[in-house]
């Protein structure tokens, strides 16, 4: 079984950072591509980062390219978003995804049944 909790989440002005983490526990961790959704109300879960498995592969949806970026720590079986020049339409609820397959090389990230586990999920407020 694997558990993914998120950490870091919270209020901040427009224009504000956070760095948001997400620590995975259960089953191997470094064998699997991960994920950042998020899902505002009302709307449907929209990718925001992926990351390859060794860390050298980074996709990002295009509202948050440039100002975002996803990294991981195998060694501490985490993984990271840091959210800068942050703008009230990035208000959402943030989860971290483990991809299904372990080794992933392909180039669809976007989906959200390519994911198997998800954390509850952590929000972040931004104020206008």
């Amino acid at each position: 079984q694997v558990q993914l909790v998120e950490f870091g989440g919270g209020l901040v002005q427009t224009g504000g950072s956070l760095r948001l983490s997400c620590a995975a526990s259960g089953r191997i961790f470094t064998t699997y591509c991960m994920g950042w959704f998020r899902q505002a109300p009302g709307g449907e879960r929209e990718f925001v980062a992926g990351i390859s498995w060794g860390g050298g592969t980074r996709y990002y949806g295009d509202s948050v390219k440039g100002r975002f970026t996803i990294s991981r720590d195998n060694a501490r079986n985490e993984v990271y978003l840091q959210m800068n020049n942050l703008k009230p339409e990035d208000t959402a609820v943030y989860y971290c995804a483990r991809r299904k397959e372990p080794y992933y090389t392909g180039t669809y990230w976007e989906g959200p049944l390519e994911y198997d586990y998800w954390g509850q999920g952590t929000q972040v407020t931004v104020s206008s």
